[in-house]
């Protein structure tokens, strides 16, 4: 499986509903509190092309967007194959 970052803070309700939806699929992620290093915000800037909101989710070096898209991409069938590794 693609590694799987998300980008959150500690109190975003679209962040503890993205983590619920990886959690549910069985997916590790690591997650950056980027209101705890703000330094990880500039990082998470610049890798998201300048999107400010959280959370900012990414598989593998593809960014996914936020916790709308992810869910989209989970309802079109197309987050599984997306997670996978080939």
């Amino acid at each position: 499986m693609k590694p799987v970052l998300v980008y959150s803070t500690r109190i975003c309700p679209y962040c503890m509903m993205a983590k619920r939806l990886l959690s549910n699929k069985g997916v590790a992620y690591e997650e950056v509190l980027v209101d705890v290093d703000c330094n990880r915000r500039g990082e998470m800037l610049q890798r998201s092309g300048g999107r400010r909101t959280v959370p900012q989710i990414f598989v593998g070096d593809r960014h996914v967007g936020g916790y709308d898209d992810l869910a989209a991409l989970d309802r079109a069938g197309q987050l599984d194959p997306l997670l996978r590794d080939s």
